[in-house]
């Protein structure tokens, strides 16, 4: 599933003007409102940015994931909030139900995916079941031909905005295999949600606890039909996620980067521009190799990622994967530091843009995966193999 180079193009083109022309712009008013506004978002939708991912016969544009990565270094050039509006659809929200949903529940759910009439959001993480994703403690007890779904998801994204989750819950025993992934419609009687987070950074984000008090949810909702097989749909979604949170990554490094070049070449200090200076050099100079390093890793794994089954899990395809999430959100963190570095007291203020990209970043190297749980995805592979 790809599109033809030059449509592709022609659509990146158009994805880097938006960004550009109605989405740098309107950073500050996101900032000071928390909120992205709704003309962008029906904007948004009317350049298919809702369905980017979902397959052409669905009503979406169809991606590959090396199409996929291109794009999202893209969005990751302005405020994160822009892409976490349709960021589920397209990503960890939706992914289940594509790679393995019945042919039923990708005809109900898919068109309403790419039109933006249904945003999806994924529900896996709880407040005792983090990186141990595998404990989760919310049941699904089966009662005739519907679940009964009881427990608390925490920190999931666009729960506010959402019409539907892709959740896991347990239909079985303690560990990965009792765990069965649901298409749970968030108008269904017995969900709440929680208020919304607080956050350090990624104002206009919104994430927040979805609670499940006996929430009834057909038995025809299960994600492909077969209980006990949700842990690995979400294995496979997060490593495409994560994937595309290497890919955001660079984008955002990139715009620390030149908005660091362009102050060094404009502040004078010592009679010349602080730019002229060998150890502001420096910095920039670490940022530009490891911003190179970590793109060309990006785009070398997804090319291994198209070249798989897409049904399918790939060890060592997922190991390459965590070490683009470990390399490009570490590499993030240090151009981000090194660009509120070299603005020196002025990036500490948040009327210039490196302030809120510091405050940003340090969701990356968190959330789908922390660093520490891709490490050990990492050398679990590594120890493993003869």
């Amino acid at each position: 599933m790809s599109l033809d180079n030059e449509s592709f193009e022609l659509l990146l083109s158009s994805v880097q003007r938006f960004i550009r022309e109605r989405l740098v712009p309107a950073e500050n008013i996101l900032e000071e409102t928390d909120e992205v506004p709704a003309d962008i978002v029906e904007d948004m939708k009317s350049i298919g940015l809702f369905g980017l991912t979902v397959p052409e016969e669905f009503g979406g544009i169809g991606l590959s994931v090396s199409q996929e990565v291109q794009v999202n270094f893209e969005l990751g050039r302005t405020a994160a909030a822009f892409r976490s509006v349709f960021g589920t659809n397209i990503g960890i929200g939706s992914q289940g139900i594509l790679m393995d949903g019945t042919p039923d529940q990708k005809r109900e759910y898919l068109p309403k995916v790419a039109s933006g009439e249904l945003i999806m959001s994924f529900a896996l993480t709880e407040p005792d079941a983090g990186s141990d994703a595998a404990a989760l403690k919310t049941r699904a007890e089966r009662d005739g031909d519907h679940y009964v779904l009881n427990g608390t998801k925490r920190f999931i994204t666009n729960a506010p905005r959402a019409g539907a989750f892709t959740l896991m819950a347990r239909t079985g025993g303690p560990g990965a295999a009792g765990v069965s992934s649901f298409i749970v419609p968030a108008s269904l009687p017995g969900i709440k949600l929680g208020k919304t987070d607080k956050k350090m950074g990624q104002r206009g984000t919104k994430t927040c606890d979805v609670i499940l008090e006996n929430v009834r949810v057909p038995a025809a909702n299960i994600i492909g039909g077969v209980p006990g097989e949700g842990f690995k749909t979400a294995m496979k979604v997060l490593d495409r996620g994560r994937l595309n949170i290497s890919a955001v990554s660079c984008g955002m490094a990139q715009r620390i980067l030149d908005e660091a070049t362009a102050y060094a070449r404009d502040r004078k200090q010592f009679g010349k521009a602080i730019g002229e200076f060998q150890l502001i050099q420096a910095m920039l100079a670490d940022s530009q190799a490891e911003l190179l390093a970590g793109w060309s890793l990006v785009q070398e794994v997804a090319k291994r990622f198209d070249a798989k089954p897409a049904h399918l899990s790939d060890p060592d395809v997922s190991m390459r994967v965590s070490c683009a999430k470990l390399f490009c959100t570490e590499m993030l963190g240090r151009v981000a530091d090194r660009g509120v570095q070299v603005h020196g007291g002025a990036g500490y203020i948040n009327e210039y843009p490196v302030e809120r990209f510091y405050r940003d970043a340090r969701l990356l190297r968190l959330y789908e995966g922390t660093t520490q749980i891709q490490q050990i995805i990492i050398g679990r592979e590594l120890m493993r193999r003869d």
